[in-house]
């Protein structure tokens, strides 16, 4: 069954959460669903289609639609879009392959941008 399928079936999915002893978190602004550790950033200095976003090694409770090549500002990458599997929002892209020898770090890595989510936990007020 592909990923898109899974998207729309309307079965429920069970959810991984990032324990409360975790230093810090990231959730989708939405519906607050975990999508990220803190520890699994990398980069904070990446642009989405939206505004600011962030690159992570691993995120969870997303869904990762099919592979498209797209132009973005640091060349040609095939990309996936990812989404919340609670509110079904798509709130990032996956980066499945990168076409020049400099951008081949991002392979494999996630961006989430910055509109979609919320820093939860332990976050200085």
């Amino acid at each position: 069954m592909d990923m898109e399928s899974n998207r729309t079936s309307g079965r429920r999915r069970f959810h991984d959460f990032i324990p409360d002893e975790c230093y810090r978190r990231y959730s989708c602004v939405h519906c607050r669903t975990h999508l990220a550790n803190h520890d699994e950033l990398i980069s904070k200095s990446f642009q989405g289609s939206q505004g600011k976003a962030y690159l992570f090694n691993k995120v969870i409770n997303v869904c990762c639609g099919k592979p498209e090549e797209r132009f973005l500002l640091t060349g040609l990458h095939a990309v996936a879009d990812i989404w919340c599997n609670s509110c079904k929002t798509t709130v990032g892209w996956k980066y499945e392959h990168a076409f020049e020898a400099s951008q081949k770090y991002k392979e494999g890595k996630y961006i989430i941008e910055l509109t979609h989510m919320i820093k939860e936990n332990g976050w200085a007020k």
